[in-house]
Order: C-alpha cells, then sequence, then structure tokens
C-alpha cells in the first residue's frame, strides 16, 4: 500500500522540496497557480496618475527567462513525483508563462487534455491604449501520461452548464466585493486571489468526493477552502508566512457540504444497464411502433426482439438502436436512445425516457 500524503495541512517553505518529500504517486490532483514572470518595468498608473495595485512582490522576478524556465521545470518535475500514475494536473497562466509551462510540461511527460479559457466579465483595462484589454487567462488541464486512466465528471459538468457538454471557455469574474481577502489597512491579502467558482468547478470535474488536492503555490487558500466545502483533502505549500496565516485563518471558517454524497451525481455510466428490448417487454413501445430523429427526417420500425428495422437510400438496415441510427445517417455510431424519439401526445419524445422510467422502477 502506498503511503498517504500529510491531509489537510499548509506546509510552509520551497515548493520544490516539500513536493519531492511527499510519499511518491499520493495525491489525485494538483492545482499550480504559478508565478507569471510579468516582467513588469516600473509602475502602471491610471490615465488619471494614481497608482495600478498590481503584481510587484518578489516571487514574481525572475532575471531571465532560462531562470523561469529551470523553475517550471523543477516545480512540474516535482509534481509529477507527487501525483498518482491516473491523476491529473491544473495550471493557470496569460500569455506571459503558459506557452513555456506548456511546452516544458509536455517535455516532462505529461499528456495535455485541454486548454481552458477563463474569460474575465470584469478585466482590468489597458491604461496605455496600446494594446487589447487582456480579458482572459489559461489553463491546462493535463494527464500525468497519454495512458492515463483520468476521472471526468462529465455528467456533472453538464449538470452544470444546463443539459448542454461543458466547453473550454469559462465565464467568470475577477475576486471583487466580500470573496476578495484584504488586510487589516485595507489592502489585497494576496495580488491574485482566484475566484471560489473558478476552482469549484475545476475540483468537480477531475475529483471525487475523499481525493487529495495539491495546491503548490497556496497563497490565501483558496484551493483548500473549496476542497473542504466539497469533501476533497487538501496539501497547500506556501513560501510566505503571511499567505499562509490568511490561508489557514480562512479554511478554518469554512463548513464542508453536510452530506457527502449530495457531492457526487452519479454518472449514467453508472446506472444499471437497460436494454431496449426491455421496453418493448414491458410494453412502453409496441412493436410496428415508428420511431423518428427529432427532425423526422428519418424513420424506423419496432421489431418484437427490440431491433428496429429501416430503410433509405443506402438501402435496409436492421439491427440495434444504436446501429440502425447510425446507417441511417451514414455514420460511424450512434447513440440510440437520444436520436430515436416516439410519438406521445402528438408530441415527439426521446425513447431515453422510458429507459429513465425503468430504471427508476429498478431503484
Amino acid at each position: 500500500m502506498r503511503e498517504a500524503a500529510p491531509a489537510n495541512r499548509i506546509l510552509v517553505g520551497d515548493c520544490v522540496s516539500l513536493m519531492q518529500g511527499l510519499p511518491a504517486g499520493s495525491v489525485d490532483m494538483v492545482f499550480a497557480d504559478p508565478p507569471y514572470n510579468l516582467q513588469l518595468s516600473g509602475d502602471l498608473m491610471r490615465p488619471n496618475h494614481t497608482r495600478v495595485d498590481g503584481v510587484d512582490e518578489e516571487w514574481d522576478r525572475f532575471a531571465d527567462f532560462a531562470t523561469y524556465d529551470r523553475f517550471t521545470r523543477d516545480w512540474l518535475a516535482a509534481a509529477r513525483h507527487a501525483l498518482k500514475d491516473d491523476g491529473t494536473l491544473w495550471v493557470i497562466g496569460s500569455y506571459h508563462n503558459i506557452f513555456r509551462v506548456g511546452a516544458i510540461l509536455q517535455d516532462l511527460g505529461y499528456w495535455i487534455l485541454n486548454d481552458i479559457i477563463w474569460r474575465k466579465t470584469n478585466p482590468m483595462p489597458n491604461f496605455r491604449g496600446k494594446r487589447f484589454t487582456n480579458a482572459h487567462e489559461t489553463m491546462i488541464w493535463a494527464a500525468k501520461s497519454q495512458d492515463a486512466k483520468y476521472f471526468f465528471a462529465y455528467e456533472a459538468m453538464k449538470n452544470l452548464n444546463e443539459e448542454l457538454q461543458m466547453r473550454s471557455d469559462w465565464l467568470f469574474p475577477l475576486c471583487t466585493g466580500s470573496e476578495r481577502l484584504r488586510d487589516a489597512d485595507g489592502n489585497k491579502a494576496h495580488p491574485t486571489q482566484k475566484p471560489e467558482a473558478l476552482l469549484y468547478r475545476v475540483l468537480s470535474s477531475s475529483t471525487r468526493v475523499g481525493d487529495t488536492v495539491l495546491d503548490p503555490f497556496f497563497g490565501t487558500g483558496t484551493t483548500g477552502a473549496v476542497a473542504k466545502r466539497l469533501r476533497r483533502n487538501w496539501i497547500g505549500i506556501e513560501r510566505e508566512k503571511t499567505y499562509a496565516e490568511v490561508a489557514l485563518s480562512r479554511i478554518a471558517a469554512v463548513e464542508p457540504a453536510a452530506e457527502a454524497e449530495l457531492l457526487e451525481p452519479p454518472s449514467k455510466r453508472a446506472q444499471p444497464r437497460v436494454p431496449f428490448g426491455w421496453l418493448v417487454e414491458r410494453g412502453l413501445l409496441q412493436p410496428g411502433t415508428t420511431l423518428y430523429d427529432t427532425r423526422r427526417r428519418h424513420s424506423a420500425r419496432i421489431k418484437a426482439d427490440g431491433t428496429l428495422v429501416g430503410a433509405n437510400h443506402l438501402g435496409e438496415h436492421n439491427g440495434s438502436i444504436h446501429k440502425v441510427g447510425a446507417a441511417m445517417q451514414g455514420l460511424p455510431a450512434c447513440n440510440g436512445w437520444t436520436f430515436w424519439h416516439y410519438v406521445e401526445g402528438g408530441q415527439l419524445a426521446p425513447i431515453d425516457m422510458l429507459r429513465q422510467r425503468v430504471i427508476a422502477e429498478m431503484h
């Protein structure tokens, strides 16, 4: 049995050495918000000559690109050591660094699954008026290897998006208002605090209840706060003690969801298998009934054994709801449950409604 990682703790110090010290393959997901290497020179001023409260901390300064690349390679390699074989890594950045990060993680053997565009509803304006307003950041979602059997909560993401597939462009505001943590003087506790809604979607999409999430650039603990709320374990690594103290206080005030089962909607793949023929056996559909696609361009009749027969310009087709649905469209595959519809009350209804009725009876 593999040694477990120290759950629900903030480790203060250098992220590379601390990740190297974690048990190999002990975390399910890494979310990293590393320094962006913004390469700022001088203060950024608004048109009214007030100073913009941007990122000017020492931790975002690197001597040159080669230095930044060595830093990136070191922390990505250390994260890879801690990550389970079927785990995934998320890393967020801007145009300043994300392309360099992406190339290095590929060199190290990670397999990119998606790049996600976080489009900000309230981006900071381009005060100098010499470039487009930088209104987005990019997240890379990567598996540890091409063969990793990673987890993706497809149905949960679809449910969050009103039954539409979740796209790779996400719309969230910057962290503002009451969510923005501030010090005793009213200043931002951290210049790059991420919105909790963003982490909610990240963690919901690629972790399960009880999984362990590692954040090597913990800051003020957004990842830990959301992980606790969603009943995930978390490990934070932060080299600045001031940030770590803010994060610890913040997470202590978070109440996890009361019932763990409410956090994991069942996947359709986990539902009992219901053959189409069962609908015919139960009299929910009769032999001879005609099924249609949503536009009534294709039709097929139900046979007594639960197969379909249909014809088009390509010839006659016999077989399962999936095989005939694909053949009628000239496609290699088809989900017959969503393609075929029956007539009820003069309206078309998907046959999947009848399957869900059978599943409910089984439960």
